[in-house]
């Protein structure tokens, strides 16, 4: 019966696969729109590499004994982890292990609203990752002008970082933090007070970035700011707004009574604010990203796809092709980590446990 069902499950995933290819093969004659996946699935995007299913099915299929369950049909999970799988292969497949991979923070590297503590068994993974030449970057939402408070969240790897350059093991890693979606960035650096050194924007951003002028930043975030408002009145939210040089967002207030949001609060907030900040003459021409950050609601200027591509282009121009995202928010209603698909392959995980054996399941892969 299972290996019945083993070789069903594998086949489905085989005709999914060849129409990925078809689609892929249209792509590069500029005719996508032409593919039949197209056809079916209309709101399809680019694909940077193969997605090797059927092989990353029979993976999965071992570690999750997918069909030797008798009452429980394949999951969301199943499926979320078969594609992580696959998308990996896919990229080694086509060149190696990837020469840039990206992280988003909280929910990813560490669980929501804590820091990266040196226990964190991600680092390890990281330094390996480090020693073997491949360059990281942090792209974020956390928006600081200052190197201190992405040291604060961020200590841990950082501060083994240091220790390997002082050891011997590493030799000018490359390690990116990217803030605010896509406007900071900090590089590693052994000799600054915060281990992380201010890179000036004229010298990292993208010539369409530079267009963005502060009189639209500042409309957009004015726009944004009165639907956040708004939304606290009709809502009957206990929140207060925040507003940063290229962010504005709900926070909870500190009153002794205000509790946590609840998730239809924030999911009602993202999209009434999304929507108002889009039909606006701003909304229109400057990129933004309204997301739910677990407890709170932010409008950040530009969004990670953005700060994704000014790291490819920081870093010499690497492609989206050799390029892996790692991230926790991929639903297309208020999740910043979405937007990243249109500049590099992704990989869509749950907690920071499904990152740790991700990054071991890349090298197992590469190996």
């Amino acid at each position: 019966m299972a290996l019945r069902t083993h070789r069903r499950y594998g086949e489905i995933m085989q005709d999914v696969e060849e129409l990925i290819n078809d689609h892929i093969k249209h792509q590069k004659n500029g005719t996508q729109g032409r593919s039949k996946l197209k056809l079916l699935v209309p709101s399809v995007g680019v694909f940077f590499t193969p997605i090797l299913l059927e092989k990353a099915f029979h993976f999965q299929d071992t570690e999750r004994r997918i069909s030797s369950r008798r009452f429980v049909a394949p999951s969301f999970n199943d499926i979320r982890l078969i594609l992580n799988t696959a998308q990996i292969m896919g990229i080694i497949e086509e060149g190696g292990p990837p020469e840039l991979v990206t992280f988003d923070g909280d929910v990813t590297l560490y669980n929501d609203g804590e820091c990266l503590t040196a226990d964190n068994l991600v680092i390890h993974r990281i330094l390996d990752m480090l020693v073997r030449g491949t360059k990281i970057a942090i792209v974020t939402a956390a928006g600081y002008l200052e190197a201190e408070k992405y040291h604060g969240r961020l200590i841990g790897l950082l501060e083994a970082v240091k220790r390997a350059i002082g050891d011997g093991v590493l030799k000018n890693p490359v390690l990116l933090v990217v803030g605010g979606e896509s406007n900071y960035l900090f590089s590693f650096d052994v000799s600054s007070p915060y281990l992380l050194k201010y890179i000036p924007r004229s010298t990292w951003m993208l010539d369409e970035m530079k267009a963005w002028t502060e009189d639209d930043i500042k409309t957009l975030l004015d726009v944004a700011e009165a639907a956040l408002r708004d939304c606290i009145k009709s809502l009957g939210l206990s929140a207060d707004i925040l507003r940063k040089e290229r962010a504005v967002g709900i926070i909870r207030s500190n009153h002794p009574l205000a509790g946590r949001f609840t998730r239809e609060q924030l999911e009602e907030t993202v999209l009434v604010t999304q929507q108002v900040v889009e039909i606006s003459p701003v909304g229109r021409v400057l990129p933004f990203c309204a997301f739910n950050g677990g407890n709170d609601v932010f409008v950040d200027i530009g969004d990670k796809s953005w700060g994704v591509l000014a790291c490819q282009n920081y870093l010499g121009g690497i492609p989206g092709s050799r390029t892996l995202h790692i991230g926790d928010q991929f639903l297309s209603a208020g999740a910043n980590d979405f937007k990243a698909r249109s500049a590099c392959t992704t990989a869509w995980i749950a907690n920071p446990i499904e990152t740790v054996r991700l990054l071991d399941e890349l090298t197992r892969h590469s190996a």
